[in-house]
């Protein structure tokens, strides 16, 4: 097996070696190897939220769509201001913050450093927030003081992967270590079935490059050819198909989850020949939900679609981390950051129908960190945590107010959420461009609860349908409010 050098348009003082076994007759990537350091960085995606990846994604000279969550960002960045609660509420949705932050700082490779979350503490240092020029609550005190972000003493011999061991990645991101290779006959698995075809080919990985591995992985199975070999023709996402609203449907982990009072409501209005949703007519609450879908991280949307069938492959990396030998990884803590990831403290949506939790700040000697085992066995957890200002209150006196949004406001939302303002104009247009005339729409009212909250969750992430995939091809027919 002959070996050669590639190296990519990087500067090579920030970037990460792999070793590539390409099938040359396919031009092909078979696997690369790699040490702890490229394994962080692709769990990382993980970790990352969806306002932050979709920023990524507008910025990125790979043109790629993930599902509507683009036309929900576009949305928010161009509402004006005071239709937020405060200045801060729009920040928060256009860049949240990553709540395993603390770790990421260390990757070799940081794809989203752009712009870092600040981190600051009042005077007493009893509060934290994440913006600066508001009182603190406690104290009184101006927010003004950044602290240094600090390492933590967990992060010593890499951020999520202990050590540097030799792990082996497919072109569709499945993480497989030696030994478990050889035990799954793993050349023959991928179709390798003679060395004289192959060739191995060394790479530099740049930030650049990573980043455009993330954005393949959402639209192809074999993002690291495209990448490394240049084979980068981008496979346009699309729309689920109506099968794949019912699969959704059926299909979706987590789908058993109690119901609770299905306390949001909006009017749908739909074609009846097409049976299509052409927009929707909703409240604040409803628009706070789809707000929040940008500050999930993308291992939680991930979570919760293992079973449905998409174009991208990032469900292998998901899977790969839940299914990974415990003796590669630091913690179960860091485990659990990658499978079962939280929200930065304050940027939950008080609705909790999507099920997500916040993480935990600890100050333990001057650093910051989520780490609970980090706390001297001789301390009580409450006694270092920091309490965080909620982002969202910041000028809202009224304090029965929810979610990111002032209200009582209404809202003009099409299937692939675009959303403004009850906009008359904006109906029109959709109806006219889905050649709908007014006698073959009909209005429906329908209600949300935690499932449909997960249903419109996965069809947004997966498709340029979502109201549709949630409310006819994924429930059923809308049932007409009596």
């Amino acid at each position: 097996m002959a070996e050669k050098k590639a190296a990519l348009n990087e500067d090579l003082e920030n970037v990460i070696t792999l070793k590539a076994l390409v099938d040359m007759g396919n031009n092909k990537v078979i696997f690369v190897e790699s040490d702890g350091d490229f394994i962080d960085v692709i769990f990382s995606f993980l970790t990352m939220p969806m306002g932050r990846i979709v920023r990524l994604a507008c910025k990125s000279s790979v043109p790629v769509e993930i599902g509507c969550m683009r036309n929900l960002y576009q949305s928010i960045a161009q509402f004006n201001v005071h239709k937020f609660r405060s200045v801060a509420c729009g920040l928060m949705l256009l860049l949240p913050c990553n709540a395993a932050d603390c770790q990421c700082k260390n990757l070799k490779l940081k794809i989203d450093k752009d712009v870092p979350t600040r981190y600051l503490l009042c005077s007493d240092g009893c509060f934290l927030s994440y913006y600066r020029d508001i009182r603190c609550p406690s104290c009184g005190s101006l927010f003004s003081r950044g602290t240094d972000f600090p390492v933590d003493n967990t992060q010593v011999g890499g951020v999520f992967v202990k050590g540097q061991p030799r792990l082996i990645i497919t072109d569709d991101l499945q993480v497989i270590s030696p030994v478990s290779a050889l035990s799954i006959c793993l050349f023959s698995k991928l179709g390798v079935t003679d060395s004289k075809f192959t060739e191995e080919l060394t790479f530099n990985m740049g930030v650049q490059e990573a980043l455009n591995l993330l954005m393949h992985s959402f639209v192809s199975k074999t993002p690291l050819t495209e990448i490394l070999l240049k084979n980068e023709q981008i496979p346009s996402l699309g729309d689920v198909h109506s099968s794949q609203g019912i699969s959704i449907h059926s299909q979706m982990h987590g789908d058993t989850i109690d119901e609770e009072e299905k306390n949001i409501s909006l009017k749908l209005v739909v074609s009846k020949s097409k049976k299509i949703v052409c927009y929707a007519e909703a409240q604040e609450d409803f628009f706070n939900l789809l707000c929040s879908f940008l500050t999930l991280p993308l291992g939680f949307i991930l979570e919760k679609m293992q079973n449905v069938s998409w174009k991208g492959c990032l469900g292998q990396l998901y899977k790969s981390v839940e299914d990974f030998d415990e003796q590669y990884l630091k913690s179960n803590f860091h485990k659990e950051l990658l499978v079962n990831p939280k929200l930065a403290p304050g940027f939950r949506y008080e609705k909790t129908l999507l099920g997500i939790e916040e993480t935990s700040f600890y100050y333990v000697k001057s650093k910051l960190t989520t780490d609970k085992s980090c706390i001297p066995d001789n301390t009580s957890a409450e006694s270092v945590k920091l309490n965080v200002v909620d982002p969202k209150s910041h000028e809202d006196r009224d304090e029965s107010a929810q979610g990111f949004l002032k209200g009582p406001a209404t809202f003009t939302v099409t299937d692939n959420l675009v959303v403004r303002p009850l906009s008359l104009i904006l109906e029109m247009s959709v109806l006219q461009e889905l050649k709908v005339p007014f006698t073959d729409i009909e209005d429906h009212i329908v209600h949300v609860g935690k499932r449909e909250a997960l249903l419109l969750l996965v069809a947004s992430f997966v498709g340029d349908s979502a109201l549709t995939n949630t409310f006819i091809r994924g429930l059923g027919e809308p049932k007409q409010e009596q």
